[in-house]
């Protein structure tokens, strides 16, 4: 169904970090309310891989995503995104680099129920003052599958069909990492397979770097790499997952596994 890169647990993925954090910090409330969210995270994620995020909840799988996208600031450590510092920037600026480098997926497809498939994919480019090229927008729709769905209306697609429009509405202004959350939360087994498996086709053909939030050991499986969180630091990390592997690791994951993996690769 997909190529699946080789290598073991203890094979470390290299090539250069598009998105890294070190030793970064984040917490919400204050007073005896105050939770950890991130404890002292440091990850590298090199170019051109495909890495899942795993962890129980509360573990701060989410937040490790809003903050390496640039969506959220860390209390202290650094971010590097895109080869930029988010924390250095202002919103407008950094709202200008989500929009032109950095691509997103999440479990609700967000597309605009009043425009054609064709139509969302087109948006991000409007939004940035650029005229789509109509032969690169139905390229990005053809590798998604969805060459005959152009002119359909969201309503008129289903839920794995809607979920491809939004992968080619993130890809068209060619990122350099694409954040996914839980991007098969709401899909069927069969539909979530083959999103899963476009998204692998991506990474393997393109060279698109992809970080994933998920719960779902399946959908662990078809990345390059896990990492695992609890507490809000890495405690475990599996290159080349299987879908036994991982769920064995998340059904024995505790607090209290937490090692000291900074600047390991991720």
């Amino acid at each position: 169904m997909f190529d699946k890169k080789s290598g073991g647990p203890d094979a470390p993925l290299t090539g250069s970090a598009v998105v890294s954090l070190s030793a970064a910090r984040k917490s919400y409330g204050t007073g005896d309310s105050r939770v950890t969210a991130l404890d002292d995270v440091t990850l590298d994620f090199p170019a051109g891989t495909f890495t899942a995020i795993m962890g129980p909840s509360g573990s701060g799988k989410s937040t490790l995503l809003q903050c390496a996208a640039g969506l959220d600031r860390v209390d202290s450590g650094r971010v590097s995104l895109a080869g930029a510092d988010p924390a250095g920037m202002s919103e407008n600026a950094l709202t200008k680099l989500r929009r032109d480098r950095i691509g997103f997926i999440f479990q609700s497809f967000n597309l605009i129920p009043a425009l054609t498939a064709r139509q969302n994919v087109e948006l991000p480019l409007k939004l940035a003052g650029v005229r789509p090229d109509a032969a690169e927008v139905e390229k990005v729709l053809a590798g998604v599958n969805l060459t005959g769905r152009a002119g359909h209306l969201p309503s008129e697609l289903s839920g794995g069909q809607q979920q491809r429009v939004a992968i080619a509405r993130a890809l068209v202004t060619r990122p350099e990492v694409l954040f996914a959350d839980e991007p098969t939360g709401a899909l069927d087994t069969r539909t979530s397979r083959d999103v899963l498996a476009l998204l692998r086709r991506i990474v393997t053909e393109n060279g698109q770097t992809i970080i994933m939030v998920t719960h779902d050991p399946v959908a662990a499986s078809y990345a390059d790499q896990v990492v695992f969180l609890a507490d809000g630091r890495v405690v475990d990390r599996i290159t080349g997952p299987t879908v036994e592997a991982v769920a064995n690791r998340m059904a024995h994951l505790e607090p209290e596994d937490a090692t000291d993996l900074e600047g390991t690769p991720c």
